[in-house]
């Protein structure tokens, strides 16, 4: 049962959903000024793979520790402080020379926003329902979506007018305003506020990541939030973007457009998984079980988009826009993972399961960034560099969900 009121527990997810928005946003934005910085600092596909996988890098260094703090210190008080080293992130972008500087910038950035969904959802195993966390956790990602629909045409939108320089400087304002929106509307952490059933789990000095390491369900779901939630996200935030220049032949602001349906795509899924989510659970639709029969619909999307290649030319867009669709039955699997651990062990369960999603990001992007310029360099054209490698991508998201098949939820 939620221990806030309806009032509260609105004003809180949207104090919140502004952090969650702009921190997408950040992420995303490097797809739609790839081409820009590409040609500003003569990136190749290796850079401007590190160069978005450096966000995620930085990310992925301040799980382990970021689940101790927000456990310990709370949601509140943990992404304040984290989205100070944001607004530096986004400025030192701003002001960056080369391409060191723009991936210092970007691992700033990613260690800044590190805590924007983990915080809240580390406040809404404490504070909400079982059904409202499952609401809140897809509601969440429909704000990230908003984040990223903002990163493509409004973005290409307004390079003209205040440069890709300007944008950045504008984003830290605006991470300094959610700063004061989250101060103001989020409660403190009290461990009076954890329901009495829980009492006993509640003791910070007990909990470890250890527990969570050895979870028999926490295991089951890791390779999947690794290759499948982390490659989707490297696809949608870097790739489908130059597949759709490269390869389907669109102009810099065709690929703009559509890469703002794609994501316009996801905030609509994510609105539909939010409203449907409380009754599913009640039906006794589980996340795994919905997890079971709907992933594998993502593997036939994208292996008919690496097949047809340039034939696809202006169905890119959807197609990409489908399989990242397809793919969202992932996104049960985080509060599914929370929910397996006690509220004393939320923050760690959430934060080893980010970072191995972020972790996969960053190996995807960087990856794939690798096996174009890899297979190019063996003699491959750039339509079978690009097919190649995001064949290899494709091979691991199915060997994850073959694991997930046979591996047991419990000892």
């Amino acid at each position: 049962m939620s221990t806030l009121s309806r009032r509260t527990a609105v004003l809180v997810f949207l104090a919140f959903a502004s952090a969650y928005f702009l921190s997408a946003l950040i992420r995303a934005i490097t797809a739609t000024l790839s081409p820009a910085l590409t040609q500003e600092f003569a990136l190749n596909a290796r850079d401007l793979g590190l160069l978005a996988g450096g966000y995620f890098l930085g990310f992925a260094a301040t799980q382990l520790p970021l689940g101790r703090w927000l456990d310990r210190h709370g949601p509140k008080k943990v992404i304040l402080a984290l989205l100070l080293v944001a607004v530096l992130g986004c400025a030192a972008f701003a002001l960056a020379t080369s391409f060191n500087g723009l991936l210092l910038a970007r691992v700033l950035s990613g260690v800044g926003v590190s805590a924007c969904l983990m915080a809240p959802l580390t406040g809404y195993r404490r504070w909400f329902a079982p059904a409202s966390q499952m609401r809140a956790n897809s509601w969440m990602l429909m704000t990230g979506s908003m984040g990223m629909v903002a990163s493509t045409l409004p973005v290409q939108w307004l390079v003209p007018l205040t440069g890709w320089r300007g944008l950045f400087w504008g984003l830290a304002v605006l991470v300094l305003l959610a700063m004061v929106w989250i101060a103001w509307q989020v409660p403190a952490w009290k461990t009076a506020a954890v329901p009495a059933a829980d009492a006993a789990d509640t003791v910070p000095g007990k909990a470890s990541y250890a527990e969570v390491w050895r979870h028999p369900y926490f295991r089951k779901m890791a390779p999947m939030g690794f290759f499948i939630y982390g490659g989707l996200v490297a696809m949608q935030t870097l790739w489908v973007t130059p597949w759709m220049i490269r390869i389907a032949g669109f102009t810099p602001l065709e690929a703009a457009n559509g890469l703002f349906w794609i994501n316009m795509t996801m905030l609509a899924t994510f609105w539909g998984w939010g409203l449907i989510n409380p009754w599913l659970t009640r039906q006794g639709y589980t996340a795994e079980r919905l997890i079971r029969y709907g992933m594998p619909l993502s593997f036939i999307i994208i292996a008919i988009i690496i097949v047809a290649g340039k034939s696809i030319g202006i169905w890119a867009g959807m197609a990409w826009a489908m399989y990242c669709m397809s793919c969202t039955f992932i996104s049960l699997a985080q509060p599914a993972v929370a929910m397996a651990f006690p509220p004393a062990l939320a923050g760690r369960a959430l934060s080893a399961y980010n970072l191995l999603i972020f972790a996969g990001v960053f190996a995807v992007q960087w990856g794939v960034g690798l096996a174009i310029d890899g297979f190019q360099a063996l003699g491959a054209s750039e339509l079978r560099a690009f097919q190649f490698a995001v064949g290899c991508y494709l091979l691991s998201t199915v060997l994850s969900y073959v694991y997930f098949l046979t591996a047991k939820s419990h000892n």
